[in-house]
């Protein structure tokens, strides 16, 4: 037996690790950066209390990881330490590729690279580090294992990944109602041809966890004002890749300029080691030292959003059904391009408009399938007559405008 590492958590209390591999794991400065990621990028801005990062909801869903799998093997099914050890690192390190403020900037310093192809790249340079031992990992984070339920744990419709991160969430904003219980929910998983299904029994905790995802969408993960600060962020980092690759210097740290001054293909950024070390070394105090920087910055545009964004003076954001009418659109930018001195095309840096959408439970493939008393697997919504489920299972759809709330207030009394 290996010394057991205890880490005090707010939300399950003592989280134990006695793997002395996962420890190393969890000291590589690869992970460690996870604790300068904030895990709900700029929700703070609503919720002030929303200061956990990526490193707690990832030491939380390996946490529940082993809960899962402990309660499998209270049912009868075999499951080796080396397959345990395998599935607690995959979901340890699933959400170690993601760059600063999570999903804000996604596409913002990488142009359409997802996180989960960084994480995987980054598993791979890791595996290469540690000899070898992360290949099941990697199979079962690739859903290239041939017993699929590990990838389930990992990624589906009912994954640690978002049992911890709603109860997570819930907790650090203060949005109660996004709380689940999540030890119930593992408490009733099962397997069928090694397939992970959901006892019959736990239809009102699916309803319920189900639930708790689309209001913490629409309360906290797409809420207007963090939409309108999400927005803000992206237009600052356009206007400084516009400027440096303009010639114009501005003052930021080594690995945020790398990304600002040239937009790299896949291909680069995967074959490319120094690419890949600049982009270890960013988190979101890079973004904030520049941001402050900045806000000094001789062109007008930089200089302005900057300074509404610290001081918090944000764009309104205009939710609704439908988009907001084209003739609005173009008093508004009429309004800003002379309040500002700026050109038509600079215009977009202070008006953003767009649609997000929401479904708390989506038909196809990746279903959460139930199971009755006598083995029979069907699908959630053939064995619920519940017509929360169903209603759950349709997208929704809004339209959002983003500009400055002075511009858009004179605006509406006009």
């Amino acid at each position: 037996m290996y010394p057991t590492k205890i880490i005090n958590d707010p939300i399950y209390g003592f989280i134990k690790i006695n793997n002395p591999f996962i420890l190393k794991l969890i000291d590589h400065p690869y992970f460690q950066r996870l604790k300068r990621i904030k895990q709900l990028g700029l929700a703070e801005f609503v919720y002030p209390g929303a200061h956990h990062t990526r490193f707690h909801h990832a030491l939380g869903a390996m946490h529940l990881m082993d809960q899962a799998l402990n309660n499998l093997q209270a049912k009868g099914y075999s499951i080796s330490e080396e397959e345990r050890e395998a599935a607690e690192i995959a979901i340890l390190l699933h959400d170690i590729g993601h760059g600063p403020f999570s999903h804000v900037l996604e596409y913002t310093l990488l142009e359409n690279v997802h996180h989960e192809a960084i994480s995987q790249l980054l598993m791979a340079t890791l595996n290469k580090h540690f000899e070898g031992k992360l290949d099941l990992a990697i199979q079962m984070f690739s859903d290239k294992y041939h017993r699929p339920f590990f990838h389930q744990l990992i990624s589906s419709q009912l994954d640690v990944d978002r049992l911890d991160y709603l109860s997570r969430d819930s907790f650090y904003t203060g949005v109660r109602e996004g709380f689940i219980g999540s030890e119930r929910l593992l408490s009733m998983l099962d397997l069928v041809n090694e397939k992970l299904v959901l006892e019959e029994k736990g239809i009102y905790s699916i309803e319920n966890f189900l639930m708790a995802r689309r209001l913490m969408y629409w309360q906290v993960y797409l809420h207007k004002t963090a939409i309108a600060a999400e927005s803000m962020l992206i237009q600052i980092l356009r206007r400084a890749k516009y400027l440096i690759n303009s010639g114009i210097q501005l003052e930021c740290s080594t690995p945020l300029f790398t990304f600002l001054s040239k937009v790299y293909t896949w291909e680069e950024f995967s074959t490319r080691e120094s690419l890949l070390v600049a982009f270890t070394d960013l988190d979101d105090h890079d973004v904030w030292a520049a941001i402050k920087s900045w806000k000094s910055a001789e062109d007008v545009i930089l200089k302005n959003l900057c300074q509404q964004f610290l001081t918090r003076k944000l764009f309104t954001c205009k939710l609704g059904s439908q988009p907001i009418p084209r003739t609005k659109k173009q008093e508004i930018e009429q309004m800003i391009q002379k309040s500002l001195g700026i050109s038509a095309e600079e215009v977009g840096y202070f008006v953003v408009d767009g649609s997000t959408s929401n479904a708390a439970y989506i038909q196809g493939d990746n279903t959460i399938k139930m199971v009755d008393k006598q083995g029979h697997v069907v699908e959630l919504l053939e064995a619920s007559d519940l017509p929360t489920i169903q209603a759950l299972s349709k997208i929704v759809k809004k339209y959002y405008f983003c500009c400055p709330k002075s511009v858009y207030l004179q605006g509406e009394l006009r």
